[in-house]
């Protein structure tokens, strides 16, 4: 073995899946990934089918994604207050009833775009308050001595998931209509429930009387600016999100339509698919030492997508960025997860992941809204340059802290 790198066994690898409850959610959560990949495709043709236009439906994508952010605090405060396994059954049997009504309202015809939009914000909601709780079950179900195999195993199959649910999403609305399709999501959303109901996991309350909810976000926060690595990785994420969400749901394809015909966007997202499922194979044999500073020197590749789809004529350059762009981001998101699962006490867990949610995605719906009047004014191809330079230019800059540099992940 290597001062930096470990080569996992087999049964490292794949032991986690040994245990019931690691099953149980693997399966809740790569359902809910393959049903969250479908709804997103079949929600566009909806709004499209409707008359709606690209203003339209980045409002309804920008609805949810507000609803999902505001509500990741109360989510994150609870999950540290109630049982995580209830919120993660909750929250999918309530999403289940939810989407089953948008289903119901865009096949018989009675949707309309407000219609569409309140129920956007429904779900981002019901979504949210289960998200910090989620993401802090994973070394609730698995021996310590699993977790780092636990954490990238569970990043790749919810990844592939959604690979397959992309590929479902465009099939399915072709076959049976964008109401089926949502339809098939809200089913999905019930199987997750089954299975997290079915979770056996402690849960230890807290004794005596509990501070107010601003009292526990507050020690949240501070628990989050306690840790350099923590707050400065969240903000280098804020930037991510408000530049690259708006490049991938608006500019890019526009872009790539105009230049390659509109077939090749959904090549260039398969291929940058493939790339988060490779990276999350390599992360299941690479343990690096230093995991933070490998994982956001890999981050900077993502700037290859954007900057590709910018200055290339030719369509596979873009298709290696895009496939760059998904092993850089894959790979340092397991090593984010791993980070923040072996650096944080449980009980404060749901509520670092909630500050992690939001202070990454609370800039998204204004980069959604903004992207399309800003690109047309300084052009579409200049300004996937300024994204991609933001992108890897943040993330080497966040080598530049030592926190970042030399922390080390835990035998």
């Amino acid at each position: 073995m290597t001062s930096l790198d470990h080569l996992g066994t087999g049964e490292d690898r794949l032991g986690p899946l040994r245990f019931r409850n690691f099953r149980l959610l693997v399966a809740g959560s790569a359902t809910s990934s393959l049903g969250n990949a479908i709804a997103p495709v079949a929600l566009a043709f909806a709004v499209l089918d409707l008359g709606g236009s690209a203003t339209d439906l980045g409002l309804v994508v920008a609805a949810y994604a507000f609803a999902d952010v505001v509500t990741a605090l109360f989510g994150g405060v609870l999950g540290d207050r109630v049982a995580r396994q209830l919120m993660m059954e909750g929250s999918s049997a309530a999403c289940a009833v939810s989407q089953a009504a948008v289903a119901v309202l865009v096949v018989g015809g009675w949707a309309t775009m407000p219609i569409l939009a309140v129920f956007g914000v429904v779900n981002g909601a019901l979504g949210a308050l289960s998200g910090p709780s989620s993401s802090a079950m994973t070394r609730m179900t698995v021996p310590a001595d699993r977790l780092a195999s636990a954490v990238a195993l569970r990043g790749l199959l919810q990844t592939s998931a959604a690979v397959v649910g992309y590929a479902a999403g465009g099939v399915l609305v072709a076959a049976v209509g964008p109401g089926w399709a949502i339809g098939v999501d809200a089913a999905t959303f019930a199987v997750a429930a089954l299975c997290f109901g079915h979770l056996d996991v402690p849960h230890t309350r807290p004794e005596g009387a509990r501070p107010s909810f601003v009292s526990d976000l507050g020690e949240g926060l501070r628990e989050v600016l306690r840790h350099t690595w923590l707050w400065l990785l969240i903000g280098q994420a804020l930037l991510y999100h408000l530049f690259y969400g708006g490049a991938q749901s608006v500019v890019g394809p526009i872009v790539m339509e105009d230049g390659f015909g509109r077939s090749s966007w959904g090549l260039a997202l398969g291929t940058l698919m493939a790339g988060f499922v490779v990276g999350g194979l390599v992360c299941l044999r690479w343990r690096p030492r230093r995991l933070l500073f490998v994982g956001t020197a890999l981050l900077s590749f993502t700037a290859a997508f954007p900057l590709a789809m910018a200055l290339s004529d030719q369509l596979w350059p873009i298709l290696v960025g895009g496939f760059v762009h998904g092993v850089g981001l894959q790979v340092f998101d397991v090593f984010w997860q791993l980070a923040i699962q072996e650096n944080i006490a449980d009980d404060m867990l749901a509520r670092v992941y909630s500050f992690d949610l939001v202070g990454s995605f609370v800039a998204r719906p204004v980069g959604l809204v903004l992207t399309g009047p800003i690109a047309e004014v300084v052009g579409f191809h200049r300004w996937l340059v300024v994204v991609g330079c933001v992108m890897g230019g943040s993330a080497l800059l966040s080598l530049l802290s030592p926190d970042v540099r030399r922390l080390e992940r835990r035998s």
